[in-house]
């Protein structure tokens, strides 16, 4: 599966000039609001017309002004959830989902009681399925919603901003179940979100706009490491993620995490040893030395060479540091990158406290 899009638009005040491919899996647009995801998602579902441009999802034209190819937006198989549910209140949940499986495509309405009983055991919505929605959490809706799309068959499925409505509890519920799907089913996801952490622990691609325009494309652990892209995502969110491995649980309540660069102890993790983990760590979180430091309380030093600095406008200095290969950020104050004389190639150490990260930046890989 594939996504190729190109899409040019004029609206009052705004333009779009939007170009990006993306491979198989999960495509987050991540920008601030009034960057032009919505819009760009809008042009793809068929809900806009743009002046110029194309997309095409696995080889389908979807739109080609250049031709004058247009695909009605119900011919094109395409799941849209929105920020919220939209589940129609009269119905139950098993009805609610049985109308995705109806209109999955002409010629194939019904879903088999195979497939409908998958998607409702990955979402977890096995025991709702005799309510209404107005007995649902707001989580409970979406998931109910998510199920809807995808037993419609979709060839992509296009999520806006679809946890934005949540409070952070809601957020972490769906989240794992959204890990899941992204895991379990074989549909292209293009995912909108201004929000960095859904972003990395979700997206396998991020394309980056700002202004109606693309500003960088790739991988999360290349965009979302870039000391340049820090103004994008907010000096307070900017970070990376890490990969490791549970190697031990001790008996004082910390978790042993192995990692490319070294290891880490963190707040003991609900998981067996031997699980694949991913670990969130904020450049806000990361403190620098030029020696391996004596007689400190946190528990993390890792040895670690600079690859780039980003000065900002104000007191900040943004360092992309390697460590073992895996990258980090760590972001100081300039009066201290000065101290220190902090430059591209030379080898320091990053340390953490084990209890700066919180156990909803640890997940399950």
């Amino acid at each position: 599966m594939s996504i190729s899009v190109a899409i040019r638009h004029a609206f009052p005040g705004f333009s779009l000039d939007v170009a990006f491919d993306a491979p198989d899996g999960v495509t987050a647009l991540f920008g601030r609001s009034g960057s032009g995801k919505t819009s760009v998602v809008n042009a793809i579902a068929g809900l806009l017309k743009p002046d110029g441009g194309h997309a095409r999802v696995n080889g389908m034209t979807l739109f080609d002004r250049e031709t004058g190819a247009f695909l009605p937006p119900h011919r094109r198989r395409i799941g849209y959830v929105f920020q919220e549910g939209r589940l129609f209140p009269h119905l139950t949940v098993c009805q609610n989902l049985s109308y995705g499986r109806f209109f999955s495509s002409r010629g194939a309405r019904q879903e088999s009681e195979a497939g409908f009983e998958r998607i409702v055991h990955l979402l977890g919505i096995d025991h709702l399925l005799a309510r209404r929605p107005a007995t649902l959490s707001g989580g409970e809706k979406q998931r109910v919603a998510i199920g809807r799309a995808l037993l419609a068959r979709p060839k992509l499925l296009l999520m806006d901003e679809p946890l934005a409505a949540l409070d952070e509890a809601r957020k972490e519920e769906i989240l794992p179940f959204l890990e899941r799907l992204t895991q379990e089913t074989e549909v292209p996801i293009l995912y909108v979100s201004h929000s960095v952490a859904e972003v990395a622990r979700l997206a396998s691609t991020v394309v980056m706009l700002q202004d109606g325009k693309v500003t960088r494309a790739g991988p999360p652990v290349d965009v979302l490491t870039d000391p340049a892209a820090v103004p994008a995502l907010g000096v307070r969110d900017a970070g990376a993620v890490l990969a490791g491995m549970i190697l031990e649980h001790h008996a004082d309540g910390l978790s042993e995490i192995a990692i490319a660069g070294g290891r880490l102890l963190l707040p003991q993790l609900d998981a067996p040893e031997g699980t694949n983990v991913r670990v969130r760590v904020q450049a806000h979180d990361v403190i620098l030395a030029r020696d391996a430091p004596t007689g400190l309380s946190a528990l993390n030093v890792l040895p670690v060479r600079i690859t780039a600095l980003r000065r900002g406008e104000g007191p900040g200095v943004v360092v992309r540091l390697d460590c073992g290969g895996a990258l980090l950020l760590a972001r100081v104050t300039r009066r201290s990158a000065e101290a220190l004389r902090l430059a591209p190639g030379l080898e320091c150490h990053a340390i953490l406290k084990s209890v700066a990260i919180a156990p909803s930046d640890v997940w399950i890989a």
